[in-house]
């Protein structure tokens, strides 16, 4: 199943109307003096690509994609939640939850982080780890968000086991 992730398209449209205006606010000669402050740079173009990939389900494209962005800016919180999603779906759990850690880190309110690292603690067979990233959730955003609606299905589907597989016996 492709996973579709609303909040990170609303974000790069966000993003890129940001870029567009800014761009067309410097290019009719407006800005302001240099204040000292390094702007972090910006990765609508990197997102977007890395987004495509993973509609096609291409972990190891967006995963080489993200790691791009990570080395333009290390400090982004979506490039890191992004690349453990990634990671954990191409199987490196372990590299997965080293990034959901650093996007946390860096935005402890990081909705799709919470949603992603509790799904990685489910593969990990860690429900108690998972259910804390939902009370998370739950403290952010409420039970109504999607972020918690999904957590809150993996863990239900988790906690009822496997499927039972019938077999005809004649």
């Amino acid at each position: 199943m492709v996973h579709d992730f609303p909040f990170i398209r609303r974000a790069l449209a966000v993003a890129l109307a940001a870029l567009i205006a800014g761009t067309a606010h410097a290019a009719g000669g407006g800005g302001g003096g240099g204040g000292g402050t390094t702007a972090a740079p910006d990765l609508t173009h990197d997102l977007m690509a890395a987004q495509l990939l993973i509609d096609r389900q291409d972990w190891r494209g967006a995963i080489a994609e993200l790691e791009r962005a990570r080395r333009k800016d290390d400090r982004n919180a979506d490039v890191h939640n992004l690349l453990g999603y990634s990671l954990r779906k191409s199987g490196r759990l372990q590299d997965a939850f080293a990034e959901y850690d650093t996007a946390l880190r860096l935005d402890p309110k990081h909705l799709g982080a919470h949603e992603y690292v509790g799904e990685a603690w489910l593969m990990a067979h860690r429900p108690d780890k998972a259910r804390e990233h939902l009370a998370a959730l739950a403290r952010l955003c409420g039970s109504k968000c999607e972020q918690y609606e999904d957590l809150a299905k993996a863990v239900a589907a988790y906690d009822a086991g496997p499927p039972v597989v019938q077999t005809s016996s004649k």
